[in-house]
């Protein structure tokens, strides 16, 4: 028997090297698929601290981490698309990414502002744990899977300001017919309460406040209001951020190309977002106290909300939480999940800190 290599004819030998040749592209291809290369939509700029800059250090992370194979261009809000829309265009594929707020798709799915911010919730290390080891990120998942979106927590603030007043507010009749902008799930308190709430971008805030289209608003925390420019028409900021205990933002990426990329690759996306939500936050925790500190030169006076308030508004709260639950299974699943949690991580807290 002649040797196989010998054996061979011209077109056998043209058929196995037209399929070496084309096992090496399909290799090719993958390995272009599996490449991150994405432009990634901001939903808040990406200067304000613990807010915004960590998508910046995923960027910065990302490419030193990799040696420059796993690239994001990180785009500042409304370059690409507007805000409220970033969801939207990862599912359509218009980017593959975005750093998104998701109490902004609350309106077609209420259960995703649970995620962003939760009134009289817990503080970050309780979100942050109810994530990581309560069931919430696969919750999370669960929620965007049908958009095909895969959300990664990218980001996290401590807890807010209250809001900025033109003037003081005592009672829960302060709050009837106030107009003022607040977004999430406290917007709604608010509205049961009485006030008039609106939901307008940041940049557009000041403007609004500074010519009397609203009588209030709240945003962040100290450090971005004072960036803002709060503090120079409205002299009352309130405290405790009972809406806000906590302010979480997500890196959402589509689905498709989520599961078309390596292990390695998914891998380095987690880790960078993990270390930027938390290395975000201590930034932001770093700045408040001096921002506090200012307040007096500026004519700015801190207050706490009167017992009177935190009361009414506790309760509207629960009222909003009820009422959501009763008409949405999946906010009622996600909701019940934060309050199991926390009745552990409440008694913990208690008797473990000072």
């Amino acid at each position: 028997m002649k040797p196989f290599t010998r054996s061979l004819t011209k077109h056998s030998l043209a058929l196995l090297t037209g399929a070496v040749l084309a096992s090496s592209f399909s290799t090719a291809i993958q390995a272009a698929d599996d490449q991150v290369r994405w432009k990634v939509q901001a939903v808040f700029n990406t200067n304000w601290p613990g807010l915004g800059n960590p998508i910046r250090l995923v960027e910065e992370s990302l490419k030193e981490a990799s040696g420059g194979e796993a690239q994001i261009k990180v785009y500042e809000p409304g370059k690409i698309v507007p805000s409220f829309q970033i969801t939207e265009a990862v599912k359509n594929k218009q980017i593959p990414a975005g750093f998104a707020w998701l109490a902004y798709d609350q309106g077609k799915m209420p259960a995703a502002a649970l995620f962003a911010a939760v009134p009289f919730g817990m503080d970050p290390m309780g979100y942050s744990a109810w994530w990581y080891e309560g069931g919430g990120h696969q919750l999370a998942e669960k929620l965007y899977a049908p958009h095909n979106i895969h959300p990664i927590l990218c980001s996290i603030t401590g807890a807010e300001t209250a809001g900025w007043f033109r003037k003081e507010i005592n009672t829960p009749e302060d709050l009837q017919g106030l107009k003022i902008r607040f977004a999430g799930i406290g917007g709604k308190v608010l509205q049961k309460l009485g006030a008039s709430v609106t939901v307008i971008p940041g940049g557009e805030i000041f403007p609004a406040l500074e010519k009397g289209a609203i009588d209030a608003t709240e945003f962040a925390t100290p450090a971005i209001d004072e960036m803002l420019g709060f503090d120079k028409v409205a002299k009352h900021n309130y405290f405790p951020g009972w809406h806000q205990p906590f302010t979480a933002s997500h890196l959402v990426v589509n689905t498709d190309v989520w599961n078309g990329l390596s292990k390695q690759n998914q891998t380095l996306i987690e880790t960078a977002c993990t270390a930027a939500t938390f290395r975000g936050l201590a930034y932001s925790e770093s700045l408040q106290g001096e921002k506090l500190a200012g307040f007096g030169a500026k004519g700015v006076t801190p207050h706490r909300l009167s017992p009177a308030l935190m009361e009414a508004l506790e309760n509207a709260t629960n009222e909003v939480m009820q009422e959501t639950s009763s008409t949405d299974p999946m906010f009622k699943e996600v909701y019940t999940s934060i309050q199991d949690f926390r009745q552990g991580y409440d008694q913990w807290k208690e008797l473990g800190s000072l």
